[in-house]
């Protein structure tokens, strides 16, 4: 490994564990419940566009449907509570694996597509399964799931009186997307990935299994998508097709890690810490007007930043620098 590639990785975990204690003391300083709620936000979408830039980032393969994993992680875990009573943790795990298998069996006949082909058919399948759900009686179809308090507790996942241990796990699940990232790119399949990125064909050539490679990528994206999924399920307490599958789902996993940077170590954070914080205030301040100004706002901001940074917020730290490794 190149020394100065392996004192970049070194910096950057430092840089991360850094942050990581830095957000954690944040809630002892804010205890406003409003501006803690954006926190648990942030921290979530940080973790969610982290999981897409795995497979639409570092591997190539665009996806505007990963609505599916995230709405996948939350039904699994409040139909296994409310139907069967089994502890949100396990159906966390289970919504993960679930979603891995699905991503892998969708990704049989869909990884054979190329281009806006694969961004057209991720988004088919995934409002394909909203309707499903839409319809489904045994899943409360259109009125979806109201996830029954039983008490605050580590063991049920439930707090009512605190955000503050939300915050906490958001932190947490932002830290193992981080991590498994960070872990990723520099493994086989990390290099496998850039490679299939740039060329498929001469990847191939050159002894790369390509379709392996992209289900693979497939799979720990859908996996840690579907386990933020589950982690909102309990978060809000109610579910339905809409508020879990809904197309604006996988539009706010897109765009952080694309306004940041797109397949990049930090890019998916920068974007979230951005773009969540500015939705959520415009939403709030100038929503209300009922004429769309807060979206006006919202999204002449994106492209002013974009337009600015066409490579994403990570090249105000890249400025002067020799090119890189994709981070």
């Amino acid at each position: 490994m190149d020394t100065s590639f392996a004192q970049r990785r070194r910096r950057d975990l430092i840089i991360a564990a850094c942050c990581a204690v830095a957000a954690a003391l944040v809630p002892l300083f804010v205890k406003d419940v409003y501006i803690q709620n954006i926190m648990v936000l942030t921290l979530m979408y940080a973790a969610l566009s982290q999981s897409w830039n795995i497979l639409s980032g570092y591997c190539g393969q665009i996806s505007l449907g990963h609505a599916l994993y995230f709405g996948l992680g939350a039904y699994t875990t409040a139909l296994l509570f409310t139907k069967f009573g089994v502890l949100p943790w396990f159906g966390m795990f289970a919504g993960g694996v679930i979603s891995a298998l699905i991503a892998m069996a969708l990704g049989y006949p869909c990884f054979r597509l190329r281009g806006h082909y694969f961004v057209i058919a991720t988004i088919v399948i995934a409002e394909t399964a909203l309707l499903l759900f839409q319809n489904w009686d045994w899943a409360g179809a259109a009125l979806g799931i109201d996830i029954p308090v039983r008490r605050d507790s580590w063991l049920y996942f439930q707090f009512t009186r605190s955000k503050l241990p939300y915050f906490y796990f958001a932190l947490a699940l932002a830290c193992v997307a981080w991590l498994v990232t960070w872990w990723l790119e520099d493994s086989k399949w990390g290099f496998w990935w850039r490679a299939v990125k740039d060329n498929p064909d001469a990847a191939e050539s050159l002894g790369v299994v390509v379709f392996d490679s992209k289900m693979g990528a497939a799979a720990v994206s859908a996996f840690l998508t579907a386990v933020g999924g589950s982690f909102y399920a309990q978060f809000v307490s109610y579910i339905d097709p809409e508020s879990v599958m809904g197309f604006q789902f996988s539009l706010l996993m897109a765009l952080p890690a694309v306004l940041g940077g797109i397949g990049t170590l930090w890019g998916p954070v920068l974007g979230a810490v951005v773009l969540i914080p500015l939705t959520e205030l415009t939403r709030s301040y100038i929503g209300g007007s009922g004429r769309g100004v807060d979206l006006i706002v919202y999204g002449a901001l994106i492209v002013a930043i974009s337009l600015a940074r066409p490579e994403g917020l990570i090249g105000l730290f890249s400025r002067g620098h020799p090119k890189e490794p994709a981070r």
